[in-house]
């Protein structure tokens, strides 16, 4: 079997990991998923999904296993990562034995089933510190809260190997980068927060993974929905027709689980403001269930939100629409709240980030026509 051919078989096994029996695996032996998001997934598809930025691992141990720690088993299966890592990470909660949670101490035993979700080191030597102004919320020794722009890039990857944000971060820090624990992709705006140092980030991104951080987004979005709130609960899966996309799963068991909650906060008739709450963190999770719903993001293009959906079929009309896509030339989407618990102290933190120009123009730009329109009927 070819190197990459075998690479390939060895990814899909560890990602099956979590789904599948302990049988998949002989004693003795492990897996690991090391996905790298910029193979497959391009620049401005990174949004969200934070299980992305992990590596899953799996161990079975030898019928003849010795009792040793837990920290010292894992740091001999794992030689490009050191102990004190691995036992950061087991403090952090991200190591399971036979299903429960481990300490380091823990003595492993013959056949112990050893299951470890891990994220990515700080893999950016390579990246060079650019000086790029960043809108920087708030910073301590541990963490650094960022509200980004729309436009740039989160990390470099195909076709964007500079002027990103971590070019920009490296550059703040002296030289120092800065370690992701989540994304927003390119064209949305607004909180994000990244680790400076290692505890940090095994922390934080632990309460990604396990969805316990506090994120609402403001979407501008098509049509006049229905309800006033509601749930968006269906598994997300690439679209077969456009690997740049993703799709709502027609198979309930295929895709990966996914749930937004939404509240509209303002409506204009052909256009509505909402409010966001992810549940969970997927590709482009948002987009997806809002095109689902049947309301895509104001000028998705990816998500055929860029033209005209909505509305009158008057010149007087389009011409008002086109001069909204002018006003606000991305999708309508803003990472408005962030919500964790602070890596060393235990303190909630909580971030606001206020809606970007661009998008309060357009809003302004509607109220006033929704307003002529309402008078014009009265």
């Amino acid at each position: 079997m070819g190197s990459a051919k075998k690479k390939n078989t060895v990814k899909k096994l560890a990602f099956s990991l979590s789904k599948q029996p302990s049988e998949l695996l002989q004693e003795g032996e492990s897996a690991l998923l090391n996905y790298d998001s910029t193979e497959e997934i391009q620049d401005d598809t990174d949004d969200e999904n934070v299980e992305e930025l992990f590596e899953h691992y799996k161990f079975i141990a030898d019928r003849g296993q010795s009792m040793v720690r837990l920290d010292k088993y894992i740091t001999s299966k794992m030689f490009e990562t050191s102990r004190s890592r691995v036992q950061m990470a087991i403090e952090a909660g991200y190591v399971r034995v036979n299903g429960a949670v481990a300490k380091s101490n823990y003595k492993v035993k013959p056949l112990d089933e050893i299951q470890l979700v891990f994220p990515y080191e700080k893999r950016v030597r390579d990246i060079g510190p650019e000086n790029i102004p960043l809108d920087i919320v708030y910073e301590d020794d541990d963490v650094l809260v960022i509200n980004k722009e729309a436009g740039m890039v989160v990390h470099p990857g195909h076709g964007h190997f500079s002027g990103t944000l971590v070019n920009a971060v490296a550059y703040h820090l002296g030289g120092e980068h800065g370690i992701l624990v989540h994304r927003i992709d390119k064209d949305t705006s607004g909180i994000l927060v990244i680790a400076k140092n290692e505890e940090a980030q095994l922390k934080l991104a632990k309460q990604f993974f396990d969805h316990t951080t506090k994120r609402k987004y403001v979407a501008i979005v098509w049509g006049n929905i229905d309800q006033d709130q509601g749930t968006i609960d269906g598994n997300i899966t690439r679209d077969e027709s456009d690997r740049m996309r993703f799709t709502v799963s027609k198979d309930p068991s295929k895709g990966k689980h996914a749930v937004t909650h939404y509240r509209v906060l303002e409506r204009f008739g052909y256009i509505t403001v909402v409010e966001c709450i992810l549940e969970t963190g997927r590709t482009h999770q948002i987009r997806v269930h809002m095109k689902y719903l049947g309301h895509p993001l104001f000028n998705d293009e990816r998500y055929g939100g860029n033209r005209i959906l909505q509305g009158t079929i008057f010149s007087k009309y389009r011409q008002f629409m086109e001069n909204c896509f002018k006003v606000l030339p991305r999708q309508g989407l803003h990472a408005k709240t962030l919500g964790f618990v602070h890596p060393s102290t235990g303190e909630q933190m909580n971030f606001d980030s206020p809606l970007p120009e661009d998008m309060k123009a357009l809003i302004q730009k509607m109220r006033a026509y929704t307003g002529q329109r309402k008078e014009a009927e009265d």
